[in-house]
C-alpha cells in the first residue's frame, strides 16, 4: 500500500481505510496501562493456566481472516458492451460525474461499487473509480441535486455467454447471491446435445444484481442487449429530455384581507398562459449564452443549441400521485379523481443538446414571465446577442425540481438525417419532430413480472422509498392546512396598538420553496450584466500563461501544455 494513490480514492473508500489502519493499530499497540503483577502466591493457591489453543488451528483462523477474495481470471468470461437505464433521485448526491476530493458522493461512484462488488467488471484496483478499460460512456452529466428518470449508459460487463475452449466452457452466473461468482463445468457433453444460448434468458440480469447492490434511490430500470455499431450513450443520442416541476400557485398566496397597499393581488399565483407563451420562443435554433453559466476552463465559443419543444404542462392524476393505481389491474372501488389547487406543472424541453445550467435559467425567465414581472417578449430580446452580448446578473432557479427524463437513441438513418440539419443550423428541419428510439430496451419485469410486481420487486421497494416521504408530505400537508385555517383574521385584538405597516419589498420567486423578498423588483435588461463568453475564455487562459483564448485554441494540446507548466511550477517550488 505504500505506493498507493489515495487521490484517486472514493470518500467512502477513504474512510473504510483509515478504519482499517485504526484496527490494525490498536492490535499491534502494546496495552500500555497493564502492569505485571506484584501479587506472590502460596504454595498452596492454585495458578491459573491460559487455555491450551492448538497452533495449527489458530494460523488456519489467521490465514482465514487475511485471505483476499480471489480475483476473476478474464480468459475464462465472455464480456459484452450493454447498455443500461438509470433512475436516480439526485438531491443526496454531488451530481452524476464522480470527482476525487468532493465530499458528497456522485452517482456515478455508487454505480462503480456496484459494478464491482457484483464481478461485472474487474478492474486491478477496485478502489480506483476508472471506467476507461471498460468501454464506458454517459448521456448526460447532471449537476448536484438534479434527478434523471431516463439516464443512459453504455458498458462492457462479464457476460453468461459460453467461451468454448478445447475442453472447457464458462457455464452461466449464478444470481442467488447478488455477486454473481461464476463456476466451471467440464465440456463432456457433445455440442449437438447442448441447448442454444438465449442472449437474454441465459444471461446475467443486470438489473437485479445491480439493484440489489445500490441504495434504494439508484434504480436500474432496463438493460440492452443489442447496439448499434460503435455505439456511444453520449454521441449517440440525439434527443434528451428535461422536465422541471413547480406548483402553481408557486408560494403562499398572501390573504386579501391583509393587502393593505394593493401591490399583492394574486401574489405567489403563476399566469400559466404567459409561461407557455414564451417558453415556446426557446424553440429552434438560438444562441443561449445568455441562458447559461460559463466556465472558462471548457473554453466553450458555440453556445448555438437547438430545441425541439418547450411547453409547460399539467401534470395530471396527481390528487392519486400514482396513476398507475387506476389501471384495471390495480383499480379499485371509489377511487376518486381530479382535485382542485394546489396543481402541479412542469417546463418539457426536447433537444439536441444544452449547456451547462441552461434548463434551469430558462425556468427562472419563466418564472419572472409568470409572476408578471417582465413579458414573454424578454426571451426573445435576451435570445438576441447582438443587442445583448452579456447575460444579465439574474438567479437561476433551484436544482432539485429538475429531472434528466428520458434520452432518445434514433435509427442511423434518422440520425443522418437530423445531423444534417444541425450542422446546417436549419431552425425548420425537423422542428417538434420527436424522435423514435430505436433501442429494444429490456425492462425489469419483462424477464419474469414477479421482478417487478411481487415481494422484494422494483415496484415493492419504491413503493416502501416512495410511502416513507409520502407520510412526511401528508403530516406536513394537515399542519399546514390546521395552522391556515385556525385563526380568526376578523378579530382585531391589537387595534388599540400602532397600525402595521405594510411592508415595500417585494416577493419574488425564483423557484425554491418559498419566495424571497427583494426590495423594489430590477427589470432583468437593466440588472449589471457579467463579462461577456470571450472576456471570460481570455481571463482563463492568461491564468494559465496564454496571450488570450486564441492563443490558447491555437496550441495543439493546451491541456498537456498546462498541465506540463504546472508540474514544472510545483518541481521549482520544491528545489
Amino acid at each position: 500500500m505504500a505506493d498507493t494513490n489515495y487521490q484517486d480514492w472514493s470518500k467512502d473508500r477513504l474512510l473504510e481505510r483509515v478504519r482499517e489502519l485504526e484496527q490494525q493499530l490498536q492490535t499491534q499497540k502494546p496495552n500500555i496501562n497493564s502492569k505485571p503483577s506484584t501479587t506472590t502466591t502460596t504454595p498452596s493457591a492454585p495458578v491459573s493456566k491460559p487455555p491450551t489453543t492448538d497452533p495449527k488451528k489458530k494460523e488456519k483462523r489467521k490465514e482465514k481472516k487475511l485471505k483476499k477474495p480471489a480475483k476473476l481470471d478474464p480468459s475464462k468470461y465472455a464480456t459484452r458492451l450493454v447498455a443500461l437505464k438509470l433512475a436516480y433521485l439526485g438531491k443526496r448526491y454531488g451530481g452524476f460525474e464522480y470527482q476525487t476530493g468532493v465530499s458528497v458522493p456522485a452517482v456515478e461512484e455508487e454505480l462503480w461499487k456496484a459494478l464491482v462488488r457484483s464481478c461485472l467488471i474487474w478492474p486491478d484496483e477496485p478502489d480506483k473509480v476508472d471506467f476507461a478499460p471498460w468501454e464506458y460512456s454517459k448521456c448526460g452529466r447532471t449537476d448536484r441535486g438534479v434527478s434523471a428518470f431516463g439516464q443512459v449508459v453504455g458498458v462492457r460487463v462479464r457476460s453468461n455467454r459460453p467461451v468454448e475452449k478445447e475442453e472447457t466452457t464458462a457455464a452461466a452466473a449464478v444470481e442467488g447471491d447478488g455477486v454473481g461468482d461464476t463456476e466451471m463445468v467440464g465440456a463432456e457433453a457433445e455440442a449437438d446435445e447442448k441447448p442454444a444460448w438465449d442472449p437474454i434468458a441465459d444471461e446475467i440480469n443486470y438489473p437485479r444484481i445491480l439493484n440489489r447492490l445500490l441504495p434504494p434511490d439508484i434504480r436500474v430500470l432496463a438493460w440492452a442487449p443489442t447496439l448499434p455499431p460503435d455505439f456511444s450513450a453520449r454521441f449517440s443520442c440525439w434527443e434528451r429530455q428535461y422536465r422541471y416541476f413547480f406548483t402553481q400557485p408557486a408560494f403562499t398566496p398572501l390573504p386579501a384581507s391583509l393587502d393593505t397597499s394593493g401591490t399583492r393581488a394574486g401574489e405567489g399565483w403563476l399566469d400559466i398562459d404567459a409561461m407557455r407563451k414564451a417558453a415556446k420562443l426557446f424553440e429552434g435554433v438560438h444562441d443561449f449564452r445568455n441562458f447559461c453559466k460559463i466556465d472558462g476552463a471548457k473554453q466553450i465559443t458555440n453556445f448555438k443549441r437547438r430545441v425541439f419543444e418547450a411547453d409547460v404542462v399539467e401534470v395530471k392524476d396527481i390528487g392519486s400521485a400514482l396513476p398507475y393505481l387506476n389501471q384495471p389491474d390495480f383499480k379499485g372501488e371509489g377511487v376518486t379523481e381530479g382535485g382542485t389547487h394546489p396543481k402541479v406543472y412542469y417546463l418539457h424541453v426536447r433537444g439536441s443538446a444544452f449547456l451547462w445550467h441552461q434548463i434551469r435559467h430558462m425556468v427562472a425567465i419563466l418564472f419572472i414571465i409568470g409572476q408578471g414581472l417582465e413579458k414573454p417578449s424578454l426571451v426573445t430580446d435576451l435570445l438576441d446577442i447582438d443587442k445583448h452580448p452579456r447575460k444579465p446578473k439574474y438567479t437561476l432557479a433551484e436544482e432539485v425540481p429538475l429531472v434528466l427524463w428520458d434520452c432518445i437513441f434514433p435509427k442511423v438513418d434518422e440520425t443522418m438525417s437530423k445531423k444534417a440539419a444541425l450542422e446546417v443550423h436549419d431552425p425548420d428541419a425537423g422542428a417538434n419532430t420527436a424522435l423514435k428510439d430505436s433501442i429494444d430496451w429490456v425492462w425489469l419485469g419483462e424477464d419474469k413480472p414477479s421482478h417487478l410486481h411481487g415481494p422484494s420487486g422494483m415496484v415493492d421497494q419504491l413503493w416502501e422509498y416512495w410511502r416513507e416521504r409520502k407520510m412526511d408530505e401528508l403530516l406536513a400537508n394537515q399542519l399546514l392546512e390546521s395552522v391556515a385555517r385556525k385563526a380568526d383574521l376578523s378579530r382585531r385584538l391589537a387595534e388599540s396598538g400602532p397600525p402595521e405597516k405594510p411592508s415595500s419589498s417585494q416577493r419574488v420567486y425564483e423557484g425554491g420553496n418559498t419566495a424571497k423578498s427583494s426590495g423594489t423588483y430590477v427589470p432583468v435588461l437593466k440588472k449589471n450584466t457579467l463579462d461577456s463568453p470571450q472576456e471570460i475564455n481570455d481571463k482563463w487562459a492568461q491564468l494559465k500563461g496564454f496571450k488570450d483564448a486564441e492563443e490558447l485554441a491555437n496550441t495543439e494540446n493546451w491541456r498537456s501544455v498546462i498541465k506540463a507548466r504546472k508540474i514544472e511550477a510545483s518541481n521549482s517550488i520544491d528545489e
